[in-house]
């Protein structure tokens, strides 16, 4: 029979979470329901979420899709669920999923909302989806060319994929910077030039700030030649930044440009719409090295224990994991 319920994972309040069963309807026509196998936390946006940091201002922009409640909470928020189609259309039964949904085991949401997984993507690796999608958006919007210095400051999951997408280009001689060295690990893992704020050059022709400090889009500032363009990928939340722009900002004519991935860039909104950059960013994680980038793995179950350290901001954390119950066994138990 058909368990007629479903568990979520809910923000509380600011710092505190817990799992919730909800009733979980029966699908309607052009409607799935899908069993989670796999989803995924990174350290920026739902770290602000479940730390209270969104601004008023931002409260409507900044809703997920399927997203319950308001901010601050209690909300139900995320935007990684990897799974399987258990009921709805004949073609989708049984296919392996990507959906931007919040951390629930089962549920149910439009044929349109899922995306299949591309052959040789795994459902563990699918995770970062959401990741190379925001990366994906990012490189558009810095429209970085063959042969160009480029600079990312930021090895997390972002940085970390909009450097390697970067140095696949040819020509290009892309540096990697982050204050952590034992990110050094995985930028050798992808093949990546590493650099701590010290060592790295300047004179760049491009570049992508993705470190969420305000100290690193200053040191992006400095590292920036002559009519470069510095493209910001970290969302502060409430936090307020300063930065130097009596000093050579002016006198250099640099240009600082927001990325957001919610909206396309311009020069891709007129073929281009979310579905087909969220089909292509599953195609490229076909890469086994893009594991590099999964920092640790949990059973669904201890997300309420587990999520207030991953907000902590512990160097250590990228993709952090989420395994439920439904998930292969792994090889290794």
């Amino acid at each position: 029979m058909r368990d007629a319920t479903a568990t979520a994972y809910w923000i509380l309040a600011p710092g505190r979470g817990a799992l919730r069963e909800e009733p979980l309807p029966l699908p309607a026509s052009g409607q799935v329901e899908v069993r989670a196998l796999y989803g995924g936390i990174s350290r920026g946006t739902e770290a602000l979420v479940f730390r209270g940091e969104v601004p008023v201002s931002e409260y409507a922009r900044m809703r997920a899709p399927f997203q319950v409640g308001d901010f601050p909470g209690p909300v139900k928020y995320g935007y990684v669920s990897v799974g399987r189609v258990e009921a709805g259309d004949a073609d989708l039964l049984g296919r392996e999923v990507f959906c931007l949904h919040p951390h629930q085991d089962r549920y149910v949401v439009p044929r349109a909302a899922v995306v299949p997984l591309p052959e040789g993507v795994p459902a563990a690796r699918a995770v970062l989806a959401a990741n190379m999608e925001t990366a994906l958006n990012g490189l558009w919007d810095a429209a970085p060319v063959l042969g160009e210095r480029i600079t990312v400051i930021g090895a997390g999951v972002v940085g970390v994929l909009m450097a390697w997408l970067c140095a696949a280009m040819p020509g290009t001689r892309v540096q990697l910077v982050d204050v952590a060295p034992q990110r050094a690990g995985v930028a050798e893992a992808l093949g990546l030039d590493f650099r701590c704020p010290e060592q790295a050059d300047a004179e760049r022709d491009r570049v992508i700030h993705a470190s969420g400090s305000a100290e690193g889009l200053r040191l992006a500032l400095t590292l920036a030649g002559l009519e470069a363009r510095v493209v910001e990928m970290s969302w502060f939340g409430s936090r307020e930044v300063t930065l130097p722009l009596g000093e050579a900002f002016h006198s250099r004519r640099l240009t600082l440009q927001a990325s957001q991935v919610g909206r396309l860039p311009v020069a891709q909104r007129p073929r281009w719409d979310h579905r087909r950059r969220l089909t292509l960013a599953l195609e490229l994680l076909r890469e086994a090295r893009l594991e590099a980038l999964i920092s640790g793995e949990s059973d669904f179950q201890a997300l309420p224990e587990l999520m207030p350290r991953l907000a902590a901001g512990a160097g250590e954390v990228l993709c952090h994991r989420l395994r439920y119950s439904s998930a292969p066994v792994p090889r290794s138990a």
